[in-house]
């Protein structure tokens, strides 16, 4: 029984770490063509700003919503400035009349290039500016006893209802918005949804708002659970990575059914031979599912529907 609540509870807390972490990343990636080795710094930002404004006296989830728009706010500064070039071409029209950039919308190696140095300038402009540490704000809402001596975090439960609430808003945002529709369209054929009057241009700015603003809510929501460092996005990332491999980048399903399968083994074998013999579990699963799935979970799903479809 003990042990049967261990797995469950270890699941709880690995679960919606995957499911947050990994959002953010497949919708920018799977509408932009941006891989974005930064994910884990915006993460940071999320959790830096709320962890500051904690500190400052603020209550904790206005602190939170301080992180979250604070990674938005440096999402949309680095889409016009290192992503769409929109900045750079602008100041370059009215000095030598033409544009010098190229948008590097997918453009895998070059946006994985441009990201992972901005990731090592945010670490270390994170470290120069506030130094190796921030003072911790705590894990509210106490602990939950079983088992005469076991005990877990009530907080761990609150993020996992968060995070199916976040994907639940997620999935209304690209379904039920004037943006998800032009979302989707500039997906499917870009050039058609431009003739047809889509902005595109706005539309990418608005995704990587949408994907850094996740990756701020992670960082947000596990502040009061994290030492907070410059360079704690790291872990977030591998996780979110092997996510998007396992699940593909449809956001709703590959998210859930990724964290689903990922959590499930990361938390079994966390539990029987601790927790670094969970991540390697993850990752040489996601090296399977990367052999005979390239197009992960959600890639498989599509062919089953499509030959139940033709059938």
């Amino acid at each position: 029984m003990v042990n049967g609540l261990n797995l469950l509870f270890q699941f709880v807390n690995s679960f919606p770490r995957i499911v947050l972490a990994a959002a953010g990343l497949a919708i920018i990636f799977g509408i932009m063509g941006v891989i974005n080795l930064a994910h884990g710094e915006f993460i940071m930002v999320g959790a830096y700003g709320t962890t500051l404004s904690a500190n400052a006296g603020l209550p904790l989830p206005l602190a939170m919503v301080v992180g979250i728009v604070a990674a938005a706010v440096v999402g949309v500064i680095v889409e016009r400035t290192i992503i769409s070039g929109a900045v750079p071409n602008w100041v370059a029209a009215r000095t030598i009349g033409r544009p010098v950039v190229k948008p590097m919308y997918d453009r895998l190696l070059d946006s994985m290039v441009a990201t992972w140095g901005l990731s090592l300038i945010m670490i270390e402009g994170a470290r120069v500016v506030f130094g190796n540490s921030l003072p911790a704000i705590g894990t509210p809402l106490g602990a939950i006893n079983y088992g005469g001596g076991y005990s877990t975090s009530m907080y761990s439960v609150v993020l996992a209802v968060a995070s199916i609430a976040t994907i639940g808003v997620v999935y209304l945002l690209f379904t039920r918005t004037s943006y998800g529709m032009r979302a989707r369209a500039t997906i499917q054929n870009e050039d058609m949804a431009n003739a047809l009057g889509v902005d595109t241009e706005r539309t990418y700015m608005t995704t990587f708002a949408v994907g850094s603003g996740l990756a701020g809510l992670t960082g947000a929501l596990y502040a009061p659970t994290l030492s907070i460092g410059p360079g704690l996005g790291t872990s977030f990332l591998l996780e979110s990575f092997v996510a998007v491999v396992v699940g593909g980048t449809n956001v709703i399903v590959g998210t859930l059914l990724g964290g689903g399968v990922l959590g499930f083994i990361n938390a079994a074998f966390s539990n029987l031979y601790g927790t670094f013999a969970g991540r390697i579990a993850m990752l040489v699963f996601a090296i399977v599912v990367l052999r005979f799935l390239p197009q992960g979970v959600t890639g498989l799903v599509e062919t089953i529907r499509d030959r139940r479809g033709v059938s």
